[in-house]
């Protein structure tokens, strides 16, 4: 592999002196661009996007066309999981994805397998290595799977949910049934990261997009430990540098103590949690990576450059922060207002380094 040539997103996620604070977006890769269209169009659809491993390299690859940004992130899906486990994954459109095979019993949840990452998943793992190679060691390469919780909402609900009801019936009625799922999952997550990272990611991120709809005590017992579970069994060492982890649960803000102490290098917080609180919170044991509001990507330039002022002021001096969206840029965001945003996090984040 090619020696990388910008290494401060790591040397951020591990809180090693940098010299100023990196920047990635969520979802970078993505309709917000014309040229994602095209290939996407060139694919005939998400999925077909998806499998292809040299149409994921190339989407993976346009956003640091336009933005000199410190991080490049797979281009997948969180949904490739349970479509290896057997559920039959399908896009309607304008209706989002949905499962052929929904999981709500004990025998459905005997019947799905554990998959091999490197059989089931092979596309993702051909797009990962040919990233790398591809990026020439230009940023490091993120991957990334959804968390146990947030897959057990798609795999159970057959698709999006608004009230989570045949899911969380399930925890309250079942919950014997909804640990064994969980434990599946947590599994074929441990083994598809550890797969990722066989195959070049430098760091992996865990995101928990709905992990802020269960009560402290149904987070912990139903989405954290099962978090903590994978992050034991990660890979945590690669081309002879530590591997960070990065958990992120969106509406999780008050529970990062107790996620920092998961063994993960980094947390993601989401716009509604000030860093300064973050930071508090955390005492320094992880990074924290966030959070501006996507929605502040609508307004001007100029307004965009004081909101991040405000970000990093909330963060403070001293290494330790990635400077990311509070949840993923929005499908139609101008291209020209995330270019203000990394070139302002670049400018304005100097000074909290010196």
């Amino acid at each position: 592999m090619t020696e990388l040539k910008n290494d401060v997103f790591l040397r951020a996620l591990l809180r090693e002196p940098v010299d100023y604070t990196p920047v990635w977006m969520m979802r970078q890769a993505g309709r917000y661009l014309p040229e994602y269209r095209e290939t996407r169009a060139k694919a005939g659809s998400f999925m077909d996007l998806c499998r292809d491993p040299e149409l994921a390299c190339e989407v993976t690859l346009q956003p640091l066309e336009r933005f000199p940004l410190d991080a490049a992130i797979l281009f997948s899906d969180i949904l490739t999981i349970p479509d290896a486990m057997g559920l039959g994954l399908y896009f309607s459109e304008g209706e989002g994805p949905g499962f052929e095979r929904p999981v709500r019993s004990k025998e459905d949840i005997e019947r799905i397998k554990v998959p091999d990452p490197e059989q089931e998943l092979r596309y993702v793992m051909d797009a990962v290595a040919l990233i790398r190679q591809e990026l020439h060691g230009r940023v490091p390469l993120i991957g990334f799977s959804g968390a146990p919780w947030t897959l057990a909402t798609y795999m159970i609900e057959g698709g999006s949910t608004k009230n989570f009801a045949l899911t969380k019936a399930m925890m309250f009625d079942r919950p014997e049934l909804m640990h064994a799922l969980l434990g599946k999952i947590a599994d074929t997550v441990t083994l598809y990261l550890n797969a990722q990272i066989a195959c070049g990611a430098q760091a992996a991120m865990i995101f928990d997009t709905w992990g802020g709809v269960l009560s402290p005590a149904d987070f912990r017992e139903f989405s954290l430990r099962y978090m903590e579970r994978i992050v034991e069994g990660l890979t945590r060492e690669a081309d002879g540098r530590r591997v960070p982890v990065i958990l992120f649960a969106k509406g999780g803000g008050q529970w990062l103590d107790r996620m920092a102490e998961t063994g993960c290098d980094a947390l993601g917080v989401d716009w509604t949690t000030d860093l300064a609180d973050a930071r508090r919170l955390v005492k320094d044991k992880v990074a924290l990576q966030g959070n501006l509001d996507p929605c502040i990507l609508y307004a001007s330039p100029e307004r965009i450059e004081r909101e991040v002022g405000r970000v990093l002021a909330s963060y403070g001096s001293g290494s330790g922060h990635v400077f990311n969206l509070g949840h993923g840029i929005h499908p139609d965001v101008n291209p020209e207002h995330a270019a203000a945003m990394v070139k302002a996090v670049h400018q304005l984040s100097r000074p909290y380094h010196a």
